[in-house]
């Protein structure tokens, strides 16, 4: 969305302080910064698979790119749960720290950053976001699946669950 889009083309560097739950949207805002650090108490989904929903193409790229294809399908495919420890593993995040050092760990990381020639880092951001990291593909047919999933029942049966609070029912219609 356009929080995302902000946040990937602005000209300073972007840190997310995740914690809690990072879920959904909130893993495709933490995609858009530049660094990720989260208490090691975090938790991470993208449940999708249980809603129905498919992303559009841009939000997939993004995770694709941070964690490889492999990982990627397995978090979009099984929509569970990871812990900050297995999103370091995959690369979803850059660091996990204690809970209660992550503010400080930010801070730090901030000041680091602030240190350096900020031309050289703002052309180190411009550099590493040019770089294509995914192959290409079909987008037309990326999105006309995206769009396919968002007309389906199987979608309007995941957001009825979603508010019923129970487990749904999908068709593949």
């Amino acid at each position: 969305g356009a929080a995302s889009t902000a946040l990937k083309t602005i000209r300073k560097p972007t840190i997310a302080m995740i914690r809690g739950y990072c879920f959904g949207g909130g893993v495709g805002l933490a995609l858009a910064c530049d660094l990720r650090v989260a208490a090691d108490s975090a938790l991470f989904s993208v449940p999708a698979a249980r809603l129905g929903l498919a992303y559009p193409f841009n939000a997939l790229k993004a995770l694709t790119d941070a964690v490889g294809g492999a990982y990627a399908k397995e978090i979009l495919f099984t929509a569970r749960r990871y812990t900050a420890a297995e999103a370091m593993v995959m690369r979803l995040i850059n660091r996990a720290v204690p809970a209660g050092d992550l503010e400080a760990a930010v801070a730090e990381w901030t000041a680091m950053i602030a240190d350096n020639a900020p031309l050289t880092v703002q052309a180190s951001k411009v550099a590493v976001d040019a770089v294509p990291s995914s192959a290409g593909g079909d987008l037309d047919a990326v999105e006309a699946a995206a769009q396919a999933a968002l007309d389906s029942e199987d979608y309007r049966e995941g957001r009825r669950a979603f508010m019923e609070k129970r487990r749904p029912v999908f068709t593949g219609r």
